[in-house]
Parts: structure tokens; sequence; C-alpha cells
């Protein structure tokens, strides 16, 4: 059976994991008799409102609350509370290391949503990555998520997809040292020499199918890849 490490970011697409990649992800790796385990990082972050406002000028727009929360207990909510520190991941202990998408992943992994291109990643998530590409294991990253592998393996010139190839993600990523490829909601950008496997989900998806669907032809790669 194999073992499949998850990193969350919070819970909630706006400011954390996004639910339903993240779901779909796990059911994806459920389906075929495999176990996950979650992992997410210690520390705070600004709570953003997920029901749109409207204010006085009749404009929809998003508040960023003052509101601080805690991004391994809000990722334990999604996990159902079977959560582990980062530091307790090892890469000989599994078989590949995935990261769904949501705005965590821009602004609790990394500092992507604020930097631009002078983002940072996390200490934590950056030696988790950096040993599993190092340990040679797939990496896995759904919707903005490869944006953090483009500041981490960006040097190596590795090849992701983060929807369109002529989006702002997409040329940041191209600065970083990726090669990027355009990819529609369900496709599936896979890098053979760096064993990394990458999906738009909601940078190009429209409909939570599309969602699934995505994830399932990800970790469908990832078993093609493994040979099972």
């Amino acid at each position: 059976m194999k073992n499949i490490a998850i990193i969350l970011s919070g819970c909630g697409n706006r400011d954390g994991s996004e639910l339903q990649e993240s779901l779909s992800l796990m059911l994806a790796i459920d389906r075929r008799g495999w176990h996950y385990q979650c992992f997410a990082p210690e520390g705070f972050f600004e709570v953003v409102p997920h029901v749109d406002v409207i204010d006085d000028d009749d404009d929809a727009g998003t508040i960023v609350d003052t509101e601080q929360r805690d991004i391994f207990l809000e990722s334990a909510r999604i996990a159902r509370g079977n959560l582990l520190p980062i530091s307790a991941y090892r890469p000989a202990d599994y078989d590949a290391l995935a990261l769904p998408g949501g705005m965590g992943a821009a602004r609790n992994l990394s500092s992507f949503a604020f930097d631009g291109p002078r983002m940072t990643v996390i200490d934590s998530v950056t030696d988790a990555i950096l040993d599993t590409y190092r340990a040679h294991r797939p990496i896995l990253a759904m919707c903005i998520a490869p944006m953090v592998l483009a500041k981490v393996l960006g040097r190596y010139e590795v090849l992701l997809t983060l929807g369109p190839d002529d989006n702002q993600a997409s040329h940041i990523a191209r600065q970083l040292g990726c090669r990027i490829q355009a990819c529609g909601p369900t496709d599936v950008c896979v890098d053979d020499e760096h064993s990394l496997f990458s999906t738009p989900a909601y940078m190009a998806a429209t409909h939570i199918s599309q969602i699934f669907q995505g994830a399932d032809n990800l970790v469908q790669a990832l078993q093609t890849k493994i040979g099972l």
C-alpha cells in the first residue's frame, strides 16, 4: 500500500487549503486503497472572510479581517484531527508528497500573495520539498501550490502548470526559472525528469466535478509513474 504525505495550509480557499481540492485529493488517494497522512506548519495567519461583502457603493469585495488563527489547528479541521507537524515528516516514510491549493499556499506556506516574484517559502515547507526532491520521491501540487514548488525548485528548471501559460502566476514562475505548460481544468502536467506532477484545479476549473477529475487524474499519473 502506498503512503502519501499531504501538506495543508489552513482551512478555506481564501486563506488556507482549498477544501474541495484537499478532499478530492484525499478521495483519489483512498479510492486506490492507499493511505495518506496530513501535515501542517505551525504559526498564525490573518483570517479572510469567505462571504463577499457589499459596501455602501454596491461594490462587492473581500475584507481582510484582523482576526488571527493557527494554521495547524485550522488544518486539523480538514484532516479530522489526524494531523502531524511538518517537523515529523520524513521522505523515507512516504511514496510521494502532495500540496493541494488554496490561498494558504500563497499566504501561509509562502509570501507569494504579498511579495510576488520576491516571495519566500517558510523554512519547514522548503525543507520538506527539498528533502523529498533529493530523495527522488514524487511531488504533486494543485492550483496555486505549484508556485511554492516554483520558488523552491525553479533553479532546476522544473516543468509546472498554473493553468493558462499567460497569467501572472505563470509569468512569475518563469522568472523563478521554471518551464510552464498550459493545462485545462482536468489536465495534468508531468515532469518526468524531476518527478513533479501538477494540475490547475481552480486556476482553471469552474465546477467541483472538474476538481475531483483533475485530482483523480493527478493521482492516476502518479500511479502510472510508480508502476502500479
